[in-house]
């Protein structure tokens, strides 16, 4: 093993150990720190602020503990954290994935946690408290549910595929991706909308969901969890030929992923 990649080796370790510290502990501060009463005032303007204030609060805890371990690398968060750094590696921060679910007491919601080197993402870690999960995965190393190795299910028939997907908050997008499931519903088994990007991936990587396409996603929404799913065997991108963006993220098990990919092509899932 060459010196570089022995470095590489340990950057990686260091960098997962430091990620999974972060999502534990800004997980147990949402879990612990959400109001009982907080879905009950669902419909009110100050159960949202109390939401926008644990995300900002989730936020700071995560990049607090990264200036500490980590002062020369750069941050890319939800919240409006955006630190450059000097290190090369830059961190990828939800501080909340599923706002809404957190909102009304709905198990479906996670703390984010990417870490990138020149581009190319290293480490994932999507912690979900209330399910009692960690997905995990290190580049080259595999994925992991908790500490078990996490593997997508082999890909169906088309119309057998169990599909998540997600909806924006804009109502014209809204419409055009109802649209979109109106006419991709007949076609497979099944719709799923569990409404957090980063569960909906890791649970491409678990076997639960066949695949997974969503239009609208911020990079804080997936670089954690598009690793994860592909090291559990997942194919990722967006419309054909280009990576996953923010006009289009699918994850799919090869076989599966480009059947998919040209159907939503077809229906035009990448444009409002």
């Amino acid at each position: 093993m060459t010196d570089q990649s022995e470095h590489l080796d340990h950057l990686k370790a260091e960098l997962l150990e430091i990620a999974l510290d972060a999502a534990a502990r800004a997980g147990a501060f949402l879990r612990d720190g959400r109001p009982d009463d907080l879905g009950v005032a669902a419909t009110k303007s100050s159960a949202v602020d109390v939401v926008t204030e644990m995300d900002i609060a989730s936020e700071k805890l995560i990049t607090g503990l990264l200036a500490d371990r980590r002062p020369d690398d750069g941050v890319l968060g939800e919240e409006g954290a955006d630190v450059e750094g000097t290190s090369g590696v830059q961190w990828v921060i939800d501080p909340i994935d599923g706002t809404v679910n957190y909102l009304y007491g709905l198990p479906s919601w996670a703390v984010s946690i990417a870490a990138r080197r020149d581009g190319e993402t290293l480490v994932g870690v999507v912690h979900a408290p209330m399910r009692g999960e960690t997905y995990s995965a290190v580049l080259g190393q595999g994925a992991f549910v908790n500490d078990l190795p996490a593997r997508v299910r082999p890909a169906p028939a088309f119309g057998l595929a169990l599909v998540g997907t997600g909806f924006g908050y804009l109502a014209e997008r809204r419409a055009r991706q109802a649209e979109v499931v109106r006419q991709l519903v007949p076609e497979v088994r099944d719709i799923r909308r569990g409404g957090s990007a980063a569960i909906d991936l890791c649970d491409v990587a678990a076997g639960r969901l066949d695949a997974y396409y969503e239009r609208g996603l911020n990079p804080w929404d997936y670089a954690a969890g598009d690793l994860i799913a592909r090291e559990a065997g997942a194919l990722t991108g967006g419309r054909p030929g280009e990576p996953l963006s923010t006009d289009l993220t699918i994850a799919a098990p090869p076989g599966l992923f480009e059947a998919l990919q040209t159907r939503l092509e077809d229906l035009g899932a990448w444009h409002d």
